[in-house]
């Protein structure tokens, strides 16, 4: 009975010792993997249509500031076509149109001609705020869109707050106010005059620049209102894009307009870091399961960026190509 009970002991022992040291959870009985340490909260800053030479050009001190105290990954891969339903679906359920389904702006949850490969009870695949919402049912989730259309995909029995508002101003503001109200798990917005600057003006013209100016503005607004929340110290932010464009379009297959920057600020985020890691839209929503410690579904194809946060590296197999 002693030696059992000595056996019991010294199993029970290395099992504690081989447990995360980034702050592993537990949901239930079940060890969720890794993840980084001290991230309580997570918020997305989406900009339809801005470009990496948006960000680059145009007068943007906020981003810059992420840029220089976050990690960063300028040539983040698009789904194709760099449209946008299919590219904000692919950053909320971690696949590309091959999975979920949605494979333009046609797309609707009545009217469509893929089905997704899984599906949830209201016939979407899985999204970020889904997933969330089963792994921690008592999570404060809310999303507020510029683009009506982000609205129609996800689960919206999966999220306490949803809006939609006509201006990017009037987007800001509820949302920074909600921010300071619930102090969300995961709160994503959405801003949609820089696609409407691209669009109406052409991407690379001085009105586009402006409207990227106009963004940064706001994104300095949701900063100091993450900070007057009492969150900032365990709040990552991530700036994101659905496509870039070239001209007045984009929905092609060049850098331009399947390229876009994914900037990692604040908890656990090293700083002046510059991604390795070959990164596709579709890794967001990995990412996000990895730093609140969600175990993503089977059917997402997406991989978290890991390398971004402190104590993680680059991975071990990482291939950059070769050159002619």
């Amino acid at each position: 009975m002693l030696a059992k009970v000595s056996c019991a002991l010294a199993v029970s022992l290395l099992l504690t010792a081989f447990q995360p040291r980034f702050g592993g959870t537990r949901f239930g009985e079940k060890l969720i993997d890794e993840r980084p340490a001290g991230i309580e909260h997570v918020i997305v800053i989406g900009v339809d249509g801005l470009s990496p030479d948006g960000i680059k050009k145009a007068e943007t001190p906020n981003i810059d500031r992420m840029v220089a105290n976050g990690a960063v990954k300028w040539n983040v891969r698009t789904v194709l076509t760099s449209a946008s339903s299919q590219n904000w679906a692919s950053m909320i359920m971690g696949a590309g149109p091959e999975q979920h389904g949605i494979i333009n702006n046609d797309w609707e949850l009545d009217k469509h001609t893929l089905p997704p490969i899984a599906q949830e009870a209201d016939g979407r695949f899985p999204t970020i705020f889904s997933i969330l919402h089963k792994a921690k049912p008592s999570a404060e989730i809310g999303a507020v869109y510029h683009w009506g259309g982000f609205g129609r995909l996800f689960q919206k029995n999966a999220v306490n707050y949803d809006k939609h508002f006509s201006t990017e101003d009037s987007t800001a503001t509820d949302f920074i106010q909600y921010i300071k109200n619930k102090k969300p798990v995961l709160g994503f917005v959405h801003f949609d005059h820089v696609d409407h600057a691209g669009h109406h003006d052409g991407h690379g013209s001085v009105l586009y620049y402006q409207s990227v100016t106009k963004a940064d503005s706001l994104i300095g607004k949701i900063l100091a209102g993450i900070k007057d929340a009492g969150i900032a110290e365990k709040t990552l932010v991530i700036l994101w894009a659905d496509h870039g464009g070239i001209g007045k379009g984009h929905g092609g297959a060049t850098p331009q307009e399947a390229e876009i920057a994914g900037v990692f600020y604040g908890a656990g985020v090293k700083k002046g870091y510059a991604i390795q890691q070959q990164v596709y839209t579709y890794d967001l929503a990995s990412t996000i399961a990895f730093a609140l410690g969600v175990e993503q579904p089977y059917a997402w194809i997406g991989r978290p960026v890991k390398p971004g946060f402190n104590g993680f590296n680059e991975p071990k197999n990482l291939w950059l190509g070769e050159k002619p």
